[in-house]
């Protein structure tokens, strides 16, 4: 039974802590909170806080930054080392971003702005009440999606289940087909807005003149063809996550737009008067180096500050190529039933050589391959000829895979016995004869090869 439920079943109220200095902010902040069903227990200091925290259990801390005796971010030190299941909020000032990125980094669970929007905060505290109240539903496991046993999977799929618990912003980082995408949705599905939009964006699809209304969205008669309201993509993700693909590929202007709205927490529709509160987790992705493009001039450091709270790396397929044989299991058993055939086999030989291409393309590549191969086969296996891999052709071996000159003469050696072999239909005797070696010779260079199995 969750939490939520059990003090149900008790007639338990939720219990919130605020700790401000300022006596009306507190006053202001406990009626809000009271109001929508809570109790509430208020500190106006460190050490206040501090005792109360000893003495109570609380489903939110939310401290001001500026305390008497120290500040919000000791308390969020403070509560990460006693009560790691207690999440904090911050309330900073106005526009202060160093702030807001520091409470995160240091764990808090989100900040809110000065003059505090009051529905900025109901959204804040129903957030953390469905965080400690619910459990994740069955389908929402990062093991059920993100397949691997090798070391950097298993790390990848820690940070995720950690980060899914804050709302900080997340910055995806990998090569091409590696899966940031898959990564960005696994966070928004263990976290508490997993009952909630998630938008994905890819930054460089969208044409620079309309990157504006895609992002923020439009008023009637703003512009000529403006004939209705339109949300954009923040009014879409609201409740939500927002995951920006190719963050990079953003022009300069939208990256001072873009910045202004994940640091307030507002938005203004093009040819609206006014600014509308967004309640968004923002998560973005690129296979670029964000940090060369900042001392480029290419992409502005206070955005990159923002965004790369916490920043979670993809590794590349060829890091974890004792994955490949369970992603490709995986795989072949999806797209086998999408074309409703039985799942074929990979050959001894398919496999290795799959293990042994360095995949530049990643998951996504694989993943082409495999599809490729299922349409090429004949029969129920899979063979070397049928991956197309270019390592599997003559005088092309994948460079990244090999390191000395003998790995080169190894693989080069192996792709001719391999076509020998396939010539006269596995008879050893005769691809000997065809390779002129003796037939003792060629046993031997399978043994030390590997491919008598």
């Amino acid at each position: 039974m969750s939490l939520k439920a059990q003090r149900r079943r008790r007639g338990e109220a939720n219990r919130i802590l605020i700790v401000d200095d300022e006596a009306d902010i507190r006053e202001l902040l406990d009626l809000t909170l009271v109001r929508m069903g809570l109790d509430v227990d208020c500190a106006g200091t460190l050490a206040e806080a501090r005792t109360m925290l000893a003495n109570h259990r609380y489903q939110l801390c939310l401290t001001d930054m500026r305390l008497p005796d120290g500040t919000g971010l000791d308390l969020v030190r403070h509560v990460n080392e006693t009560i790691t299941d207690l999440p904090v909020a911050v309330v900073t000032a106005y526009g202060s971003t160093e702030n807001a990125v520091a409470a995160l980094k240091e764990g808090a669970f989100d900040y809110v702005t000065k003059p505090v929007s009051l529905d900025q905060l109901r959204s804040l505290v129903k957030l953390v009440l469905e965080l400690s109240g619910e459990e994740p539903s069955p389908g929402a496991s990062a093991d059920a999606r993100l397949l691997g046993e090798s070391s950097a999977m298993q790390q990848v799929r820690t940070l995720i289940e950690r980060v899914a618990r804050s709302q900080a912003p997340v910055h995806i980082t990998g090569e091409s087909g590696s899966g940031k995408e898959l990564a960005a949705q696994l966070i928004h599905q263990l976290g508490a807005r997993r009952g909630r939009a998630f938008v994905p964006v890819n930054c460089g699809a969208i044409p620079e003149n309309l990157m504006e209304s895609e992002f923020f969205g439009y008023r009637r008669g703003a512009f000529t063809g403006a004939n209705e309201d339109r949300d954009g993509f923040f009014q879409a993700a609201n409740g939500g996550t927002l995951f920006l693909d190719e963050v990079a590929d953003l022009s300069l202007a939208m990256q001072v737009k873009l910045l202004r709205v994940i640091q307030e927490k507002r938005v203004r529709k093009i040819g609206a008067p006014t600014e509308d509160d967004v309640d968004v987790r923002v998560i973005c992705a690129t296979h670029k180096d964000i940090k060369a493009l900042v001392d480029e001039g290419h992409f502005r450091q206070d955005l990159f500050y923002r965004l790369n709270v916490i920043e979670l790396r993809m590794p590349a397929l060829r890091e974890c190529h004792t994955d490949i044989p369970l992603l490709a299991t995986h795989i072949l058993g999806r797209l086998a039933h999408a074309a409703g055939i039985r799942p074929p086999l990979l050959s001894l030989a398919a496999l290795k050589e799959l293990q042994a291409h360095p995949f530049p393309g990643n998951v996504r590549e694989l993943e082409n391959t495999l599809e490729r191969a299922l349409a090429l086969m004949n029969g129920n296996y899979i063979e070397v000829a049928d991956l197309g891999l270019l390592s599997s052709r003559p005088g092309n071996v994948p460079t990244a895979t090999v390191t000395t000159l003998q790995d080169t003469l190894d693989q080069v050696e192996r792709q001719m016995i391999l076509d020998a072999l396939k010539d006269t239909h596995n008879n050893r005797t005769a691809a000997a004869r065809l390779l002129g070696v003796t037939f003792r010779s060629l046993r031997y260079r399978m043994a030390r090869l590997s491919m008598n199995e």
